[in-house]
């Protein structure tokens, strides 16, 4: 059996592109049923100053992007983007700018258990559809359990600093390997394809892989 190709996604739940990017990606793995992949889901913060609990949204946005319309430009083209990725952005709903270390903890143990990507596409949803703080230890809990998980677990853990220390390290790491914005996806350890690329560009990578391996053992 051919050794499954790994493609490391670094991504921060806050993050509209990375919602589309997930969903590009997923169409790129279509695309290629033969292949085997092994998906890890790496966290990334777009901005780790956000206070513990998270902030409101509308001062959030004022403070980084200022008075007048700007926010709602820099949106629209994220709406449309996702429009052709059957994602119904209900930016409105959101009331809370979201410090989101701790749901990169939930998704971290939720990789143990197998179903990170269950939790990553619950999260994404939460946040983005719903309108969901994902600063609520409920609701990241809630989600842990839909994908399986132990609520109970999960809610002990969030209550205590259980690899609080080892996800800022994750974030750290992707932040000294040159890695500035999200998602970035690492495939096969060999290439990064930056941004929410076309599932043609992610697709294309993964088969430059498969065409390096298979070079290698001619």
């Amino acid at each position: 059996m051919n050794e499954a190709v790994t493609i490391d996604v670094v991504s921060d739940v806050m993050c509209p592109w990375c919602y589309i990017g997930k969903k590009r990606l997923e169409t790129a793995l279509a695309s290629l049923p033969d292949v085997e992949t092994s998906i890890h889901w790496r966290p990334f913060q777009l901005d780790a100053t956000i206070p513990e609990h998270g902030m409101d949204r509308q001062e959030y946005l004022k403070a980084k992007f200022g008075d007048g319309g700007r926010a709602d430009a820099i949106y629209a083209p994220i709406r449309e983007a996702g429009k052709a990725e059957n994602i119904a952005f209900q930016f409105d709903r959101i009331t809370r700018a979201p410090n989101t270390l701790n749901a990169h903890r939930v998704i971290r143990w939720a990789r143990t258990a197998g179903v990170q990507d269950a939790v990553v596409e619950r999260l994404f949803q939460l946040y983005f559809i719903d309108g969901a703080d994902l600063t609520d230890n409920d609701v990241l809990a809630d989600c842990a359990e839909m994908a399986g998980m132990e609520r109970d677990i999960i809610v002990r853990l969030l209550e205590g600093d259980a690899d609080k220390a080892e996800t800022q390290e994750k974030i750290a790491l992707a932040q000294q390997m040159g890695i500035t914005g999200v998602p970035t996806f690492l495939v096969g350890n060999r290439y990064a394809v930056i941004g929410a690329r076309e599932p043609e560009v992610i697709a294309g990578a993964i088969a430059k892989v498969l065409e390096e391996r298979e070079a290698a053992t001619d």
